[in-house]
């Protein structure tokens, strides 16, 4: 997976990015088809960076999370957690369909 991680308005050091890198490949856990992320870090306010994760996966799904808080990588855990949720809500749907599929065949056979 390709991690490319921006910043506005700042720059974070390179330690930064390897830890953001690292929380982000956590997610490849939860679905292997992850080719692309786009992490921007906006220090507009540097009390309170926003974060926005842009995930790409195959097929061209898109998932989308930011979040705002007082600490870098407390935003980033919360923004971890609003992607497993994404992510395995799309899983489900993607196993109903498949389901939906088998059942379909298994009546037009009759």
């Amino acid at each position: 997976m390709h991690i490319n991680i921006s910043t506005r308005h700042g720059e974070i050091s390179d330690a930064t990015k390897e830890k953001i890198t690292q929380k982000i490949q956590k997610l490849t856990k939860f679905f292997g088809r992850l080719t692309a992320t786009e992490v921007i870090v906006d220090l507009a306010k540097p009390d309170e960076p926003n974060v926005e994760v842009t995930l790409t996966a195959e097929r061209r799904d898109v998932f989308v999370a930011s979040y705002q808080s007082s600490e870098l990588f407390g935003a980033l855990d919360q923004i971890v957690a609003k992607l497993e949720q994404q992510i395995k809500k799309h899983k489900e749907k993607l196993k109903e369909r498949g389901k939906n599929v088998h059942e379909e065949d298994t009546t037009t056979e009759d």
